[in-house]
């Protein structure tokens, strides 16, 4: 029986930087026959992504155990097309970012290139105009930047999903209203703009999820009055709550409640130890005359809505304690509280003595 042939290691290490993928032209360099990249693609050791592009079957299954196959399929298109005016765009350079998307099977790398416009097997590029600003690279990917991608995203998107993408951007830092402003400005005469604009105008940056975002905008659809976001709730010299929206005058807390912190609690905690904590925290904060309103996202769609919308104006018709024993404190920025931080294309293996680098 023969060995299996190893990837050499000066083009191993090398291309764990771009997950894993290496190419005819590197293993070329280093002396590989054709015959023997044939024999190790033939007997699976080797898996050929596009042609003349390779994955280790081992850092193939880490890629796909670890949810970053959009990633692979994207390295793999730029790669084998080795064109450095393209650059990732539209939903594939929203994987890249981590904003969030909808949730449909991500079939298709698009790209954008100022001076063609072409299509491929699972793979699409957009001409359009790309000035130097609205072009970023994080780790091994060359992207729009993320206000360009949120822009291009919110002028097809639906209008929950490209409000939740750009507040996503505004929360992590990713970008600011002045530099989604400019974007703007450059494109004022692309299709779809008009859509982009309401999209930034209705944007806040204090928004801490995707659901936070769907629920702003379905209590205005519901002619609900405007909640004020992110406010911490002290008594006793404690904080004990962040409200996700907050009615001063009725000292009515609302709370959008998806799963994540229960599913993957941070800090060492269980989802018991966190479900206890804020039922403590919030008979507390009952005690002291504070209400809520917990949200979830079957609460939100339109069968639904009529019912969260009188339960919420109930709960504004009874005015709030007159002797308040604790503060409210806006926050003047949120902090994400999402589970994608997007990607870098490090590929950490399972060898490995030490963690990845940090994004660049």
């Amino acid at each position: 029986m023969s060995t299996p042939l190893a990837v050499p290691l000066t083009v191993a290490e090398p291309a764990r930087r771009r997950l894993g993928i290496f190419t005819t032209a590197d293993l070329t360099e280093r002396g590989v026959s054709n015959e023997e990249v044939r024999t190790a693609t033939r007997t699976g050791e080797w898996v050929r992504l596009r042609t003349g592009v390779f994955i280790g079957r081992t850092d193939l299954a880490e890629v796909e155990r670890t949810g970053r196959r959009p990633g692979l399929d994207a390295l793999a298109v730029t790669t084998g097309l080795g064109r450095s005016s393209a650059v990732l765009s539209g939903t594939t350079a929203a994987w890249v970012w981590g904003l969030p998307r909808p949730r449909t099977p991500m079939t298709t790398v698009h790209l954008t290139d100022p001076h063609r416009w072409r299509r491929g097997s699972g793979w699409v590029m957009t001409r359009a105009s790309l000035p130097d600003d609205d072009v970023a690279v994080r780790g091994a990917y060359r992207v729009t930047s993320a206000a360009r991608t949120v822009v291009d995203l919110a002028r097809t998107w639906p209008e929950v999903h490209a409000v939740a993408a750009v507040d996503a951007a505004l929360v992590r830092g990713l970008t600011t209203t002045d530099t989604l402003t400019g974007v703007l400005d450059r494109q004022a005469y692309v299709p779809g703009i008009p859509r982009a604009v309401r999209a930034v105008q209705l944007a806040d940056g204090r928004a801490e999820s995707w659901l936070e975002s769907w629920g702003r905008l379905t209590f205005a659809a519901l002619g609900l009055p405007p909640f004020v976001l992110q406010v911490e709730l002290w008594a006793d010299g404690r904080l004990l709550k962040v409200a996700d929206g907050w009615y001063p005058d009725a000292a009515l807390a609302i709370e959008f409640d998806g799963r994540v912190k229960y599913r993957a609690p941070r800090s060492g905690r269980t989802p018991a130890d966190v479900l206890w904590e804020e039922k403590r925290s919030e008979d507390l904060l009952r005690s002291l005359g504070i209400r809520f309103v917990r949200v979830a996202a079957e609460d939100m769609p339109p069968a639904r809505r009529a019912r969260l919308g009188a339960l919420v104006r109930r709960q504004l018709a009874v005015e709030g304690p007159c002797v308040r024993d604790f503060r409210e404190i806006p926050r003047a920025a949120g902090r994400w509280r999402g589970d994608d931080d997007g990607d870098d294309g490090w590929l950490a293996r399972a060898d490995d003595g030490v963690g990845a680098p940090g994004m660049g």
